[in-house]
């Protein structure tokens, strides 16, 4: 090892280098230090899902298409209707024993706004038994 002790013309010159190894090491250090003492990071969405059962219905579940379509049409069962129309449409399927399954079909250029008011409506009007169809468009480019 060897060091500088200035330059051989014999300058009385001050050496004004600060050295930055230890500088640099213990700042190594502490990051290391702050990522190993980190919690690591979970992200879990909790869901209820519907326990299996192994016996079949006698018969198919009804079913209802609701549709947005990518300017605001709302579709139930293929008819054209209003948000209103929608809104006593889906609290009569409310209140049918067995409630039908709600078949949502957003179209991939619908507004959020529409799909969530109807979503948030279903929920406020007690539906249970309702799900996403047609994903398979969003997986497409």
């Amino acid at each position: 090892m060897s060091m500088s002790v200035g330059s051989s013309s014999g300058d009385n010159e001050v050496m004004v280098e600060m050295n930055t190894t230890p500088l640099i090491d213990v700042m190594l250090v502490l990051l290391v230090m702050l990522i190993v003492t980190l919690p690591i990071q979970r992200h879990a969405v909790k869901l209820d899902m519907p326990r299996p059962n192994p016996n079949k219905p006698a018969t198919p579940p009804e079913f209802v298409d609701l549709v947005v379509d990518f300017d605001g049409t709302i579709l139930w069962n293929g008819n054209p209707s209003t948000f209103e129309q929608a809104t006593r449409y889906l609290a009569a399927s409310s209140n049918q024993t067995p409630q039908p399954e709600i078949h949502l079909r957003p179209n991939r250029l619908a507004k959020y706004e529409t799909v969530a008011k109807i979503l948030g409506m279903a929920q406020r009007l007690g539906v249970k038994k309702i799900g996403f169809v047609g994903n398979e468009q969003y997986l497409q480019q």
